[in-house]
């Protein structure tokens, strides 16, 4: 699913009114097991990532990172796997979950009706 991080970059980059963050999560069998540059280095130099991508974190469990409280209160369930992607409003409110398979060339057809 890292291919995504160049859909992820296009929707980013193609759209003023979206703002794309990624945080790299390790809980899903070991797939991000490097360390924050060595993550960012990855998502730069095979995807030419443009958007902002955060520190390695807890998605599910005791030591969650609270966004990830916050955005499963409104969206609820545990995060089953990387790339789980949600589409929070200028209101913080979470209009929209998608699942880890969802590209992000469908997410952008949806955009119009939830931007």
């Amino acid at each position: 699913m890292t291919s995504q991080y160049a859909g992820l970059r296009t929707l980013h980059e193609e759209n003023d009114s979206l703002q794309v963050l990624g945080f790299p999560c390790n809980q899903f069998g070991a797939q991000e097991p490097g360390s924050n540059s060595e993550i960012l280095e990855f998502a730069r130099s095979k995807y030419d990532v443009t958007f902002p991508m955060f520190a390695k974190t807890d998605v599910n469990g005791d030591h969650e990172n609270p966004l990830f409280s916050l955005l499963k209160q409104q969206q609820p369930g545990d995060i089953g796997w990387n790339f789980t992607k949600f589409l929070v409003n200028r209101k913080g409110d979470v209009v929209a979950r998608f699942d880890p398979r969802t590209s992000p060339e469908e997410i952008a057809e949806k955009l119009p009706g939830l931007l």
